[in-house]
């Protein structure tokens, strides 16, 4: 169903990490010291606005260092990019230059992008420095777990470094990648449901277009589509049960168009049912780090009561479903949707289209 704004109630605040989760990212290879911090990437001395090739502007700012330290800041950003893709190997290292460094003030973690430019070949990558925040890193963890996906981060201190996710904006591609045949418009609308799916199974809120990307693949005939979230400062966090499905912010309204156009009822409950089974089956082939990690969300206080208690009215009245009424955190909610999930017999509502 197609809807209005969704937006935050409030500003997040970052919420820093507690020696629980802090021990679990060392157990899982997550912890690793770093040349450099976030706030070392603060001490930049001007900025300039980014635009796009069209003249917008992106939200985010070139940022310029001092001279005096403005070839330690470069040389530590190679060696995290070592770190990122050689397992810390420093032999790459003469072979890196930093391109360009930029940063986004709109977003909780007001994150940094580092552009590596490669001097052999001058291809580019990037990464992020963001200031550390528990919910991220439990949102990132959920979606190793959880989806399909896998994106390499590290934790040092007060800052977690990731790794870039490529592809098309969420934005982008409803502008540029929607006027294709009636059979790739039917694979979109499908990932987008199964994308839906793995939010609400695991509480990722406010999946607007701008915080998602979508990797287009060629295939045989045509292209396969996979929906990727990029922001996960939301993870269970805001107490409106539609903050966590996707259909219901309007930016998304492109996709759900397709899918009302060319799907019915049945087609989406089969999706729906074939996201939740392999939601399911990774859960269960990774019980014990998701249950160390739901651990640790719940002993932990990611959100206000105010909004536990909401988000654990709403689910209890959309899942028609009592297994909620004792959760007292953020994580206890979690856990209770994704035992719905390893039901077999459980049946939810199915997305609505009509």
């Amino acid at each position: 169903m197609m809807r209005g704004n969704n937006i935050p109630s409030k500003k997040k605040k970052a919420i820093p990490p507690t020696k629980e989760l802090l021990n679990y990212l060392e157990e899982h290879g997550r912890l690793d010291k770093m040349p450099i911090q976030y706030s070392d990437m603060l001490r930049y001395m001007a900025s300039v606005p980014l635009l796009d090739t069209q003249g917008n502007d992106t939200l985010w700012e070139t940022v310029y260092y001092d001279q005096s330290e403005g070839d330690e800041v470069h040389n530590a950003l190679c060696e995290i990019y070592a770190l990122l893709k050689t397992e810390g190997d420093l032999k790459v290292i003469e072979h890196l230059s930093v391109a360009r460094i930029d940063y986004c003030t709109f977003g909780n973690t007001k994150p940094f992008r580092i552009r590596i430019i490669n001097k052999i070949n001058d291809n580019y990558d990037h990464f992020y420095i963001k200031r550390i925040d528990a919910s991220r890193i439990y949102g990132l963890e959920l979606e190793g777990i959880l989806s399909p996906n896998r994106l390499t981060y590290f934790v040092y201190d007060q800052t977690i470094i990731e790794e870039h996710v490529a592809g098309v904006p969420g934005d982008d591609f409803m502008k540029k990648h929607l006027d294709v045949s009636k059979f790739e418009q039917i694979r979109i609308a499908k990932e987008f449901i199964k994308f839906n799916e793995r939010c609400f199974i695991r509480l990722l809120g406010d999946m607007r277009a701008y915080n998602y990307i979508v990797d287009i693949t060629p295939d045989i005939e045509g292209s396969q589509y996979r929906i990727r979230a990029i922001d996960f400062d939301q993870q269970s966090y805001e107490g409106r049960k539609n903050f966590y499905l996707p259909q219901y912010f309007k930016e998304n309204n492109p996709i759900i168009y397709l899918g009302i156009q060319h799907l019915n009822a049945e087609a989406v409950r089969q999706y729906q049912l074939e996201e939740r089974s392999l939601i399911a089956r990774r859960a269960r082939s990774s019980k014990a780090r998701i249950n160390k990690l739901l651990n640790c969300m719940i002993s932990d206080r990611i959100s206000t009561d105010i909004k536990v208690r909401q988000l654990r009215k709403e689910l209890s009245v959309h899942h028609h479903n009592a297994i909620f009424d004792t959760c007292k955190t953020m994580g206890e909610l979690v856990l209770a949707n994704i035992k719905l999930v390893l039901q077999k017999e459980f049946i939810q509502s199915i997305i609505e289209i009509k």
